[in-house]
């Protein structure tokens, strides 16, 4: 019985333990099971190639998140970084390239760029006792407003010795890789064995703990942001290494992964707890989330929810971890902690090896698929114009019998770069991009070129870069017609506003420079304001109602596309068709439905679904390895009441 007993007890604790280790490492055990069940679903993901594109897919928001983590672990919260990147990187590429200052001295006005917003942010919190959301909240736009101002709403070119940074050494290993461990060592060393680590410990677990103990915690916080700002410019430079440039919408939203990576890596929003391997778990898991859901065509909408409900999980995990009273995650309090740590992550490494090794073989036949696989990567689904691309892409190709992936890079050039990174590593027989910006594409288009992967441009073009194909109709040229066509509905005199897309990409550049040189030949049309409104049709209608407020007398508006020109229309209210013409772009169903009620005077019409259906001709035709044309042009169509009845989009 005695013996019994022992065996019973021996195997409680066995449980026990596992339950325990389980609960101590929760975010290690999610990422392990997110590989297993990554490369079970897709043959595509366990390559080398894909390997190393996760990790440079999680490189800039683990470096982001490593700054947040000493804001999180002293109880406080950092939403500028995505914005302070930004400006950090388009500071050191218009002081670099514009203005002639030597790379290092550039460099380093970028970190400091960082450091002064870290700074700012501290002082508010600290010494103005504002809240840390609302503090940061302000930098964020801030920031995000100075990275346009700087940069005219332009991306500017990043000095080539930088841009290495986004290259690889020995034609394999990227920079972005080692920039992220390098900053993970320096942000593991800062909070294990400094005193500011320990400060940032003691302000989260007890602030006025920490301030009756003789701790200054006021400069601490001024340091603890100012570190987070250095993290931050790091990341920007990383960003935009990757990119050839600077863009000044970069990094948008990045603040909310940061924060994710922090919190599933085991942080407390309460402060106290938090390092920085688990911060960079935490950006790996949402890595492989969003990498191996595009390898599986999971629509990116449906992405945003995943990572919703990992996020809500983690929060979870860490809510049963500390009831079950598992070990909080701090900093490591000794050698024998930091010693067992290092064994689980060992021991971790060889059961992933081991599983993902036998899942392997659930692929060996994948690829015998006979359908040619193709990509699509589109800059956004939130406008009609693309929808259409993607539904003319999407016929077409069922009628050729391909295999067509499509993404939604939601007008981000970074996650457009790694979606384009995934197909060239997957192998794809071909790839159509449609670029969020031209210049921002070129290294992952070249990447493709190296790998002998045909690559069709749909709409926009790519700078830098060659495409064996570009499918699309001439922006400048619509937009010379949008002028003429207000224009001569205004009998050559009048006055108008025009609403310009977003800031920083390049249909808006185009179909701007488009108007003005069309607008040249009209003197009498006066432009009595030209404002963006990102190409949204909500914004559409306030910028409008704002300018009207400003311009009563207006006459005439053109808008960059349809879905700003239809904002418009509900702004102008009766005004619009009768007192007031509006001239959108792209011919969208919802606009040329506004034509037909005479709401819309006009809308210069790309024929987006023909956009989509000759791309995917032209890519199957350059997989097989027949000539394709350099460029094919869509004609753009003017369309009014009189022919909108007969046009098919």
């Amino acid at each position: 019985m005695a013996t019994d007993t022992h065996l019973s007890t021996t195997g409680a604790s066995g449980a026990s333990g596992i339950r325990r280790l389980l609960l101590d490492n929760g975010a290690l055990t999610a990422l392990i099971v997110l590989v297993v069940a990554m490369s079970a679903l897709s043959g595509d993901f366990l390559t080398t190639d894909n390997l190393l594109n996760v990790g440079v897919q999680a490189a800039v928001t683990a470096i982001l998140a490593f700054g947040v983590t000493f804001v999180i672990v002293s109880a406080g919260i950092d939403l500028s970084v995505g914005s302070v990147a930004a400006l950090s990187a388009t500071v050191l590429a218009w002081s670099a390239t514009s203005h002639g200052v030597p790379v290092v001295l550039a460099v380093l006005l970028a970190i400091a760029t960082g450091i002064a917003a870290g700074l700012i942010n501290g002082f508010l919190i600290a010494y103005g006792k504002l809240p840390p959301f609302i503090a940061t909240l302000a930098m964020l736009s801030v920031a995000r407003g100075l990275s346009l101002v700087i940069s005219q709403g332009s991306p500017i070119a990043f000095p080539a010795s930088v841009s290495h940074l986004g290259d690889t050494l020995g034609g394999w290993l990227p920079v972005p890789v080692l920039v992220m461990i390098v900053m993970g060592l320096i942000a593991a060393f800062v909070l294990g064995r400094t005193y500011i680590g320990r400060s940032m410990y003691a302000i989260g677990g007890n602030e006025e703990a920490a301030r009756l103990s003789g701790l200054r915690v006021s400069r601490q916080k001024l340091a603890i942001y100012a570190f987070s700002g250095v993290f931050a410019a790091a990341a920007g430079i990383v960003l935009a290494s990757r990119l050839s440039s600077a863009q000044p919408q970069a990094a948008d939203g990045y603040e909310l992964d940061a924060i994710a990576a922090v919190v599933i890596g085991g942080a407390s929003l309460a402060g106290g707890t938090g390092k920085a391997s688990g911060t960079l778990i935490g950006a790996l898991i949402l890595a492989v989330l969003r990498n191996g859901l595009n390898l599986l065509s999971v629509s990116a909408f449906w992405q945003q929810v995943v990572i919703g409900v990992v996020i809500a999980l983690a929060v979870l995990l860490d809510t049963v971890r500390r009831k079950a009273g598992a070990t909080p995650v701090g900093a490591g309090a000794g050698g024998g902690g930091n010693g067992r740590q290092a064994t689980t992550y060992v021991l971790a490494a060889v059961v992933t090896v081991a599983i993902v090794g036998a899942t392997s073989f659930l692929h060996n036949d994948s690829s015998t698929s006979t359908k040619p696989k193709v990509g699509l990567s589109l800059s956004t689904l939130n406008n009609p114009f693309f929808v259409q691309i993607r539904a003319g892409a999407q016929a077409e190709a069922k009628k050729l019998g391909l295999d067509l992936t499509v993404t939604d890079a939601q007008n981000d050039a970074s996650q457009q770069a790694n979606q384009l990174q995934n197909f060239t590593s997957s192998n794809y027989g071909a790839i159509i991009v449609n670029p969020v910006d031209s210049d921002a594409a070129s290294n992952s288009v070249k990447a493709a070129d190296k790998a002998k992967i045909p690559v069709i441009a749909v709409d926009r073009d790519v700078n830098k870069a060659t495409v064996d194909t570009l499918v699309a109709s001439d922006n400048i040229a619509g937009g010379e017609l949008a002028a003429k066509t207000i224009a001569e509905k205004l009998g050559g005199t009048g006055k108008i506003v025009i609403l310009q897309g977003q800031a920083g990409t390049s249909a808006a550049r185009e179909r701007a420079q488009g108007f003005a040189d069309g607008l040249k030949a009209y003197p009498g049309i006066q432009v009595l304001a030209q404002q963006p409104a990102d190409f949204d049709r909500t914004k559409g209608l306030d910028v409008m109602s704002n300018l009207l407020q400003a311009h009563p007398d207006v006459q005439g508006v053109i808008a960059a596309n349809d879905e700003m020109a239809l904002g418009a229309i509900k702004a102008l209210g009766s005004k619009a068709g009768t007192s007031v013409s509006v001239v959108g772009f792209d011919g969208t169903p919802d606009g040329l439905t506004a034509v037909k009620q005479g709401s819309l005077y006009a809308s210069v019409a790309q024929q987006p679904s023909q956009l989509g259906k000759i791309a995917v001709d032209n890519a199957l035709r350059a997989a097989q390895g027949k000539k394709v044309q350099t460029t094919v042009k869509v004609p753009v169509k003017v369309v009014t009441k009189e022919n909108v009845a007969g046009f098919t989009g």
